[in-house]
């Protein structure tokens, strides 16, 4: 498979990207290249590999779920400006345009 310059012209104008005629040749050619480099992993053998779901293979890396004890409603309250039995008060930052 090989792109032509007509399809590079076509994939830039998809993209909106303004390619001067010299660039043009050029990403051609790379493009090109690129494919053949592609081209060649069809060529290796498959048959016995399994398929991988993620090419790093971790055993769960995330720790237990354990409940521990946190700090209390109270204390972390305790310092806020502006507060109400539960929660803290802040300034309202958005506005409804309605």
């Amino acid at each position: 498979m090989s792109v032509s310059r007509e399809e590079v012209k076509k994939i830039a104008k998809l993209a909106k990207l303004d390619l001067a005629e010299d660039k043009i040749e050029e990403y051609t050619l790379q493009l090109n290249q690129i494919l053949e480099y592609v081209e060649k992993l069809n060529e290796l053998d498959t048959e016995n590999v399994e398929p991988l779901s993620h090419p790093v293979e971790n055993i769960n890396v995330f720790r237990e779920d354990i409940i521990e004890e946190s700090v209390s409603r109270e204390d972390a309250l305790k310092n806020a400006p502006s507060r109400t039995e539960e929660f803290f008060k802040v300034p309202k930052i958005i506005k409804s345009d309605q």
